[in-house]
């Protein structure tokens, strides 16, 4: 999805333009509105915007400076600038910038759709350019760049002890080529990943290097970073600001990272078919509490609903008072790929590795110490899951997961992990979908005791603590319509239970449901009713 920031310091212009791009392209457009530059300045600051509208001889801000600084914000970001002037060629060539377009006012809706549709065709397009342009470059220096991401493990098994001396580190990242400055802090983004169903090892492998070079297009101007691969199959970014970045982008950058992950998703999933969920730094961290940063964000993937492969989840807590406490080390691999399935709420893969393992310990040649250390290994991830998750009352009788003596074999044993397995998955996924009620149930009370506040889809988002496009999507998903279309509803009800009071004035009304103009609340409610507010009160006073 993209979003359409339309700025006029004319109120009735921002709100003509605004109700009619809400319902131009509702399934790939999110419209927001600023009545100064200075307000379009604060939308920069809050979500990415990738066209704005703009009236060019506003007060205050020339339309030149906004368009500078707007670079500043967002650099893919496209400016239609709309003048009365009719010097029109004068502007032209006046004001040659990047990704910038000049239209009449007296040239009409129709045309400016025209142009934002070609506007949204065109960052379609660029996209798949930039995406065959990467994919296309020479994949040199394996070696160095498998070193690089065993040395980053490392220093995430223990970061106190191995970041203890910087002087080494520069020394290490020098030799190394590490194109990150272990004198500065850092920023952690942990990808979830959820692949196409039936891809083979090496199909999945081309699959992750090309969501690589996404992320390298859409991030390698702004940033700088290094990626492994955990021991969950996620892949963690240790990032930091390109060096050329100036000041204001420092303040800038994890809301910078928010936006741009937005497209890296979309282009994973449009090219790759890849669906990846990000978990990201609330802020920079010192390079020696990386572990406990990394550990946070683990932990912030288990708030995702569902398989979380469109979410983007910022952690508010201060790294250095994450909890520093590791999991402990399960002694059999496969166990440990059992609790990344298990904590990802990957059924399928769970309960395919789970017969694999019950099978490799149940042949006769595998010996009884193994086949005990298989369940033991299992149970514990399964009994440590129950304690977590706080599922004692709803799993059954779990008690017998740590007493293999109380199973007439080793067979019923590995039947009784199963069994326990099919209702922990059965229960996580009955709380998933509680959790998603309850969040969507929250998010409409809350639209509809604040219709005359900022109930936009970014300030919606803000609030609850989601990313706006993956809210879009997620309304939709649960409810069936639009976020718009739901805010409309509730705004149209609202209008006509205050409509029943023959004293209320029709600007009350108006402002009651977020109008701060009278003929733009006029005008949406004849559109979605029919008939003016006016001419819908006399037909309860006739009735």
């Amino acid at each position: 999805m993209y979003r359409l920031l339309v700025v006029d310091d004319e109120e009735i212009i921002t709100d003509g333009l605004y109700e009619v791009f809400s319902r131009f392209m509702p399934e790939h457009l999110d419209v927001c509105k600023a009545y100064s530059g200075q307000e379009a300045l604060e939308w920069m600051a809050r979500t990415r915007i990738d066209i704005v509208m703009a009236d060019i001889a506003m007060p205050g801000l020339s339309g030149l400076d906004l368009a500078r600084e707007i670079q500043l914000y967002w650099p893919r970001c496209h400016v239609i600038f709309l003048t009365g002037h009719s010097e029109f060629d004068y502007a032209y060539r006046a004001f040659q910038l990047k990704n910038v377009r000049y239209l009449l006012k007296t040239e009409g809706y129709a045309k400016l759709q025209e142009l934002v549709r070609e506007i949204v065709q065109e960052i379609h397009r660029s996209q798949i350019e930039s995406r065959m342009l990467e994919q296309s470059r020479e994949k040199a220096l394996a070696f160095e760049i498998m070193a690089q991401g065993d040395y980053m493990r490392y220093l995430l098994q223990d970061s106190e002890k191995h970041c203890a001396d910087t002087e080494v580190l520069v020394r290490e990242f020098r030799k190394l080529n590490i194109d990150l400055d272990p004198e500065h802090p850092v920023v952690l983004v942990l990808g979830r990943l959820s692949f196409p169903e039936g891809k083979t090892y090496t199909e999945r492998s081309a699959i992750l290097a090309s969501a690589r070079s996404i992320w390298d297009s859409y991030l390698a101007e702004q940033t700088r970073s290094v990626d492994i691969t955990d021991r969950h199959g996620d892949i963690l970014w240790f990032l930091q600001p390109s060096r050329d970045a100036g000041e204001k982008f420092y303040g800038h950058l994890i809301r910078y990272l928010e936006g741009t992950l937005e497209l890296v998703q979309e282009s994973c999933l449009s090219s790759l078919g890849l669906k990846i969920g990000f978990a990201i730094s609330g802020s920079c961290c010192e390079w020696k509490a990386i572990t406990r940063q990394y550990e946070r964000l683990r932990e912030l993937q288990q708030l995702m609903f569902g398989d979380g492969t469109f979410m983007i989840l910022r952690d508010c807590a201060d790294p250095a008072a994450a909890c520093s406490g590791r999991e402990a080390v399960l002694p059999v691999r496969k166990a440990e790929m059992l609790a990344a399935h298990l904590e990802a709420g990957r059924a399928e893969s769970f309960f395919e590795d789970l017969e694999e393992l019950s099978n490799e310990a149940l042949q006769s040649e595998a010996g009884v110490q193994r086949a005990i250390q298989a369940y033991y290994s299992v149970a514990v991830v399964l009994y440590g899951c129950i304690n977590r998750f706080g599922l004692h009352g709803q799993i059954g009788d779990y008690r017998k997961l740590l007493r293999l003596d109380d199973h007439a074999s080793m067979k019923e044993g590995f039947q009784y992990l199963k069994q326990i397995s099919h209702a922990i998955f059965r229960y996580k996924q009955l709380d998933e979908r509680n959790r998603a009620a309850q969040v969507i149930d929250r998010i409409c009370r809350y639209i509809e005791d604040h219709l005359d506040e900022d109930i936009s889809l970014v300030r919606l988002a803000e609030i609850h603590y989601f990313n706006p496009s993956y809210l879009s999507r997620f309304f939709k998903q649960e409810r069936g319509i639009n976020l718009s279309e739901y805010i409309d509803q509730c705004r149209v009800r609202r209008a006509k239970e205050l409509l029943r009071d023959g004293d209320l004035k029709i600007r009350d009304v108006a402002a009651s449901v977020g109008y701060e103009a009278a003929h733009s609340f006029t005008r949406f409610f004849k559109k979605v009713t029919g008939m003016t507010p006016q001419e819908y009160r006399d037909t309860l006073s006739a009735s």
